[in-house]
């Protein structure tokens, strides 16, 4: 590991802090992530073990952070397409070198609840709820860059049936980061109450083919015990209900 990769996050706020965010400039490279090439063989037999246990789990190629910068509000990273048996390997140990970065809507209803959803158990975050979300893979390269608009507009919809274009953006991007995880996030003001945001993902489950989710809630405090949240979830509920005090 190089020493550029043991000081990768000189200048960063604060672990839980939410910060603004006025640009994102994420690049997808060529070829192959440095910790792939490092750990392919650890990871394959990790695999092993992860689709043992739950064999619903699937393999795909996702947009993996290799550099990461935060500062005075700027986002710029460079990445690679990596499979997702390598993050996983990577998620048990967080090396520096690698970053999860993942970009979460934070739909609101006209009520003032967050909306979110809950994973259901074959998935690899059994149980946890957050907003509807879901790693930035190669749906979302546009010129070479990732899309965070566009992952945030495509896993919302997928997720839950919802269209953020029913919904009024704030025009401020805020993000956080907590353990090498980075997640950039936007709130989405919708027009409908949390019922009937509830009833809307609850036809859409019925129909979908996806079969991530198993339920949504509406969440009207900042109480880290009222569900089983991410860890991202908690530093945007306490920013968020924050805010309305």
């Amino acid at each position: 590991m190089s020493v550029s990769e043991q000081n990768d996050m000189a200048g960063w706020p604060p672990e839980g802090a939410v910060f603004p965010v006025s640009r994102i400039d994420l690049t997808i490279l060529p070829g192959e992530h440095p910790f792939h090439l490092r750990e392919r063989e650890a990871a394959r037999a990790n695999w092993a073990r992860e689709i043992a246990a739950n064999p619903a789990l699937f393999d795909g190629r996702m947009i993996f952070q290799h550099r990461l910068s935060v500062a005075d509000g700027v986002v710029e990273g460079e990445a690679y397409l990596t499979p997702f048996s390598t993050f996983l390997w990577w998620r048990k140990q967080r090396e520096p070198g690698g970053f999860h970065l993942f970009a979460f809507a934070v739909a609101v209803s006209c009520d003032g609840a967050i909306v979110a959803i809950r994973m259901a158990p074959h998935t690899a975050n059994p149980g946890q709820v957050y907003c509807a979300a879901g790693s930035m893979d190669e749906n979302d390269i546009v010129d070479g860059h990732c899309d965070v608009e566009g992952n945030m507009r495509r896993e919302v919809w997928e997720e839950t049936g919802l269209d953020l274009n029913d919904a009024v953006a704030e025009p401020a991007y805020y993000g956080t980061h907590i353990k090498r995880s980075v997640t950039l996030f936007r709130v989405f003001r919708f027009p409908w109450s949390a019922e009937d945001m509830l009833r809307r993902i609850e036809a859409h489950m019925l129909v979908s083919e996806e079969d991530e989710i198993d339920g949504a809630v509406a969440i009207r405090s900042a109480d880290p015990s009222a569900h089983h949240y991410s860890a991202a979830m908690l530093p945007i509920l306490a920013w968020f209900f924050g805010r309305q005090a």
